[in-house]
């Protein structure tokens, strides 16, 4: 097998977003929740700092729900019938899922809260 060069790695990485994202409901909430926190960040003009740990902790459920999505594509190519050690693979990592969302609302509140308390205490007064 020859080896690929970075290039054609990138694109296959890329390819595989799409083909996800294309498949995947889950994916396309995370897009869409992604570009809501991206703009609130533009309009609170929140800080380097708040933006570097947005970016890492939207990294993290990019990268546990592609990751979720691979073993679960994986388990229904290989054992496309029910199975009870297959449930509980792909209800495993799922949660991974769930644990990265948790922990970006988390940030997110943390975030954005004070920015929402600040900004609605000005309209109102």
């Amino acid at each position: 097998m020859k080896k690929q060069n970075i290039f054609e790695s990138f694109k296959n990485a890329l390819q595989g977003f799409k083909t996800a994202l294309i498949s995947d409901r889950n994916l396309k909430l995370h897009v869409l929740f992604t570009l809501i926190v991206f703009s609130i960040g533009l309009f609170f003009k929140i800080t380097f700092e708040e933006w570097c740990l947005i970016v890492i902790v939207i990294g993290l459920v990019f990268a546990s729900e592609l990751i979720n999505t691979a073993i679960e594509t994986l388990c229904n190519t290989l054992h496309p019938e029910i199975n009870p050690g297959i449930k509980k693979t792909k209800d495993i990592a799922a949660s991974a899922v769930v644990f990265s969302a948790l922990s970006a609302l988390i940030v997110g509140a943390i975030i954005f809260v004070p920015y929402l308390k600040n900004y609605f205490f000005q309209i109102t007064s």
